[in-house]
This record gives C-alpha cells, structure tokens and sequence, in this order.
C-alpha cells in the first residue's frame, strides 16, 4: 500500500487498470437504448434491396425524355403501376412509362422517375413536361448498407438511432456487456435517510441517492446496501451483501480520522489497501482497494467529494466494465469569466457554470464559493474547472481544462 498522496492521473491509471469488460449478454432491440455493443453488428439484408423510387411519380427511360421542356412534352404510354411493396412483372420499353410510388421498385428497362407534379395524365398516356437525367429520384440497391456489411462497432454505446439501423439490418437480438453491478454503502452515525427522525446533529444521507442515480446513468445496476454505523461489526455485515457485486462503493470512513475504522473492519474479509490518498481537492480522503474478488473504491463521506471522485474515477471504472474504452475523454477547454488566484499543491475541481461570450466561445464562470459542504451549488454548475498543482494565478479570458457534468448513457 502506498501512503504517499498520489496524483489524479496515477490514481486514475491504476483505478482503470483493475478492471476489465465484463461478460456479453443477449438482449432485444427494445432494452438495448444504453447498452454497450460486445461484437459488431453486420447487416443480414441489403438495404434498400432493389433500386427503388425516392418519389412518386412515373419510371420511365430517361432517353425518352432528355430533351422534354414545357414547350415540348413528351406522351408516354403508361403500362402499369407498381405501389410500395410489390413488384412490375414486365420491362419499359421505348415510348412507355409505369406509374411508381415511393419505395417501389423501379421496373426493368427505367432508369429514371419523373416526379408526378412534371407530368398530366390523360387516360392511358402521361404527358411528361420536365425532362430527367438518368438516375434521377433513384435509390440504387445497397444505397444505406449492404448484407455483412458492419453497421454497428463493438464498444459503441447504443442511441435510439443505433436500435433504429439495428433493426433495419434485421438484426432482433444483440450482444451487450452485462452492467456492472455496483453495491453502495454509507457510513457514519451522523447521518439517516431522508424522512426518517433525526437527532439535533444528524444529517439526511444524499450520498447513497445521489451515487445509485449516478451508476445507472453511467449505465451501472445500484445495489443499495443502506447505512452502516460507526461500528466494526456492523459494517462488517452489511459489506457481506456486496458480495457478487462487480465494484463496492463506500462513502465515508476512508479520512485521517476514520481510515482505522475501515481497516480494521475489512481487514479481516481481506481488504488489501491500493492507496487512499489523492492530492486533489475535493476528495483528498479516496481509498482503493481489494476485498477479495470484489474492488472497492472508498468516496469521501462529504457528498459533493462524493460526486466530483465519482466523475473523476468512478464513472470511467464503470466505462471499462462495459466495455468501452478507458473512459478518459478528450479534455475539453473554455475561457475563464472571471480571475482565479494561484493554486496550492493539490489538483483544483472548481464548480462553474457555462456560457457563451461576446466573440462566441464557451466561457466558465467559477461560483464565488467553493466549500465542498454546498450541495446546491454542484447542482447549479454545469462544469469544472480543472487547477493544476501550483498552477499560477490566471486572468479571465485565459483557456482552462473543464470537465463537463452532464449527460449518461440515454442519448439520442
């Protein structure tokens, strides 16, 4: 175990590298919307399978018309119409034209369609007043995908329009990585569960709420293991129902204080300590670990540490799980809205709301206040800005690292 405090990037690393993509299952297209694909996902038909019409109008030989104007229509013998999802036995000939629908095949012999509103019927003859170019309002065969072709990468996270061109490549059933199930434990005798009494220094828990919205929106199953007292025997029991559980989460008993506590009731089911010491700030107190089979990555009990270490390592463990990549993003930047002053020896997440300046970029505007004991205030912002260690004082306008707070795995 390292005691030393350990850089957000190395904790990160070695968070990640103890995990791995769990298992595939089979699900239907209808539970697929933020599952993560475990194989690609080939095309069984061509789509669309034949050259179709894009309009409704008439299929004619674009010979036939080249040279129509208004002025100088053509009068073509019409010998057949085919609607959407049938099929023209015979072949235009010279001369001749068939009335065509949307998503119809196109007859043998035509190779363009002229739209109905460029032409006149008269009984058994179109009058064509605009002339086409072959090829014209033609949908080739194969124009969106083809059979076996790859439509879907393993890895992807699947949208409603990925569960769309699933099923259009007639594909019903696809392989997933299983969710990580992830069990969830607070501690601590100051805290209780919202309704519940509480004495005149209790506090309502939010960290046991706030973390299972947190794992099923990183596309993770919560497993709710309630509050554990500040007691050795007690924790002890309630970490037992973690067991089978991919990832345990605990939030408090993991600070300067309290690190004994922890020790000393997992020491015994084999908790092996990675580290538990990070040198950001919130959420210096972050513990890693292994109790057993089953990690465990202990959050601090302040629920905004909570939330910001869950951004920073949690959500990408969980990533991994589903197998996805490691789940460090590309940074993103904005430009400052206001001066920040130099920065101490630990990684800064500043809360910040996002907008946009006079010359059109994405500017964070940092609150005033930043005591991790303000809740609402995370609930406002919709960034951090990121503070390097010992970074130096910087004015408003310069360019900043953020890390966005929004989104999960429900996307379009």
């Amino acid at each position: 175990m390292n005691t030393d405090m350990l850089s957000v990037a190395e904790a990160l690393a070695r968070i990640t590298a103890a995990f791995e993509a769990l298992p595939a299952e089979t699900v239907g297209l209808t539970g697929a919307l933020g599952r993560v694909l475990a194989e690609d996902v080939a095309a069984r038909v061509t789509q669309p399978p034949k050259d179709v019409s894009a309009m409704d109008g008439y299929a004619v030989r674009a010979a036939d018309v080249a040279q129509v104007t208004a002025d100088a229509p053509a009068r073509l013998e019409v010998i057949g119409r085919v609607p959407a999802g049938s099929d023209f036995a015979g072949a235009v000939g010279p001369g001749q034209a068939v009335r065509i629908f949307t998503g119809a095949p196109v007859p043998e012999g035509a190779d363009a369609i002229v739209i109905q509103e460029d032409t006149e019927r008269d009984g058994d003859t179109v009058v064509v007043k605009e002339g086409a170019a072959p090829g014209t309002y033609v949908r080739p065969a194969g124009l969106d995908f083809h059979v076996g072709e790859i439509g879907l990468a393993a890895g992807r996270l699947l949208t409603a329009r990925d569960v769309g061109l699933a099923a259009a490549m007639d594909r019903a059933w696809l392989q997933v990585h299983r969710r990580p199930r992830v069990a969830l434990l607070a501690t601590g005798d100051e805290v209780v569960l919202p309704g519940d009494p509480r004495g005149p220094t209790q506090i309502v828990s939010s960290n046991g709420f706030s973390l299972a919205a947190f794992v099923e929106a990183c596309g993770g199953q919560p497993i709710h293991l309630g509050i554990a007292p500040d007691d050795t025997a007690a924790l002890k029991a309630l970490v037992d129902g973690a067991r089978g559980a991919d990832l345990l989460v605990t939030t408090g008993g993991v600070s300067v204080g309290e690190h004994d506590l922890i020790r000393e009731a997992l020491g015994e089911q084999g908790l092996e300590m990675d580290f538990w010491r990070i040198a950001m700030r919130p959420g210096k107190p972050l513990l890693f670990g292994r109790i057993g089979a089953t990690p465990i990555l202990g959050l601090p009990g302040n629920p905004v540490s909570s939330l910001v270490c869950a951004t920073l390592f949690l959500r990408p463990a969980i990533a991994v799980m589903l197998g996805r990549d490691n789940g460090g993003a590309v940074p993103e930047t904005a430009v400052l809205g206001a001066p920040l002053g130099a920065n101490d020896r630990r990684q800064d997440y500043l809360r910040a709301r996002l907008d946009t300046d006079a010359e059109g970029r994405r500017r964070a505007l940092p609150f005033e206040r930043q005591d991790s004991s303000m809740l609402a205030t995370l609930a406002q912002a919709d960034c951090l800005v990121v503070r390097a260690p010992h970074a130096p004082a910087a004015e408003a306008g310069e360019v900043v690292e953020i890390v966005p707070l929004q989104g999960g795995v429900l996307n379009i």
